[in-house]
This record gives C-alpha cells, sequence and structure tokens, in this order.
C-alpha cells in the first residue's frame, strides 16, 4: 500500500475480518528477517486480511498509524486498531495461539 486512502480501503472493506499491517522498510534488517515468516502467516490463518506498507513509499500511512521503529505490526478489527507489536513480539504471539483471541 502506498496511499492513505488505499490503506482506509484496505480496512473498511476488511468488514469483521482481523487485518494485520506490516510496517517495514526495504533497508531494515529485522524486517528481511521477519518477512517469509509474516508471509507464512497468510496460509496459516486465511481468513485474516494481511498487508504490507513500505515506510518509506508510505509515509503518509506510516506517520497516521504513528509507527515509530520496524519492523511494526498493527492489527485492526472493523476499521480499529486492537494490538500493537514491534520487532519480533508477533512471532511469540502468533505462536502461543493468541492470534486467533485478537
Amino acid at each position: 500500500l502506498q496511499k492513505q486512502v488505499e490503506f482506509r480501503t484496505e480496512l473498511t472493506s476488511a468488514g469483521d475480518k482481523l487485518v494485520v499491517v506490516d510496517f517495514s522498510a526495504t533497508w531494515c534488517g529485522p524486517c528481511k528477517m521477519i518477512k517469509p515468516f509474516f508471509h507464512s502467516l497468510c496460509e496459516k490463518f486465511p481468513d485474516v486480511v494481511f498487508l504490507e506498507v513500505d515506510v518509506d513509499d508510505a509515509q503518509d500511512v506510516a506517520l497516521e498509524c504513528a509507527v515509530q521503529c520496524m519492523p511494526t505490526f498493527q492489527f485492526y478489527k472493523q476499521g480499529n486498531k486492537v494490538v500493537l507489536l514491534h520487532n519480533t513480539k508477533i512471532v511469540i504471539t502468533v505462536n502461543d495461539g493468541r492470534a486467533d483471541k485478537v
């Protein structure tokens, strides 16, 4: 996603589905490391909408979402932010089974 309008449209069109947004950058080492894991979640949780936002290409989205470090993962439900995770905490959360409860 590269624009704020696209981001809002995706959140709205997701309806009641959980939306997980990966805020990252191509130059970010930890982002590169976790990207394959993030992509694997699409298969593990088919009822969840997964979005990727490059903070360099979509600075307005990153600013609106108050992204301060990368990688940052934000979870949305019905357009509202419900969870915020930084760095690799998402791995722990998903592996503990908490992702189903969000």
